[in-house]
């Protein structure tokens, strides 16, 4: 299952790859990075990674285009169905929650990720 993570935070690409290696090594699952809304839909622009990406993770505050209005543009931009996309920010606030989800996210999870939450959340979109 290909995985496409959105943050500005230039330690992610290690964490996700520190924290999943063993499902990395199997070939469980593959992560692609972007550190910013418009390099990801730069990323989900190129055909063959728009229908290789199951999950977008996205961080909601970043610089430039947030989070939301990247999924937005997603949620809009493709007549087939887009991917499951989970938001992600270090403010649980009640509005970027309510925004996310009528936007069209699947999950909302705050800062500091619990890994093994998100490992739990990822079980039913590998069995699909």
């Amino acid at each position: 299952m290909k995985i496409l993570v959105v943050d500005d935070e230039p330690d992610v690409p290690l964490l996700f790859e520190q924290r999943f290696r063993h499902e990395i090594r199997s070939g469980a699952l593959s992560f692609a990075f972007a550190h910013s809304g418009e390099e990801a839909l730069d990323y989900l622009q190129q055909a063959h990674h728009y229908s290789e990406v199951v999950l977008i993770l996205s961080d909601i505050n970043m610089p430039g285009m947030s989070g939301l209005e990247l999924l937005r543009r997603i949620k809009l931009a493709h007549a087939v169905p887009p991917p499951t996309v989970m938001m992600v920010t270090a403010y649980g606030d009640a509005d970027s929650y309510r925004q996310a989800m009528q936007l069209g996210a699947q999950d909302f999870l705050t800062k500091p990720l619990n890994f093994a939450a998100l490992r739990q959340k990822l079980a039913p979109l590998q069995a699909a």
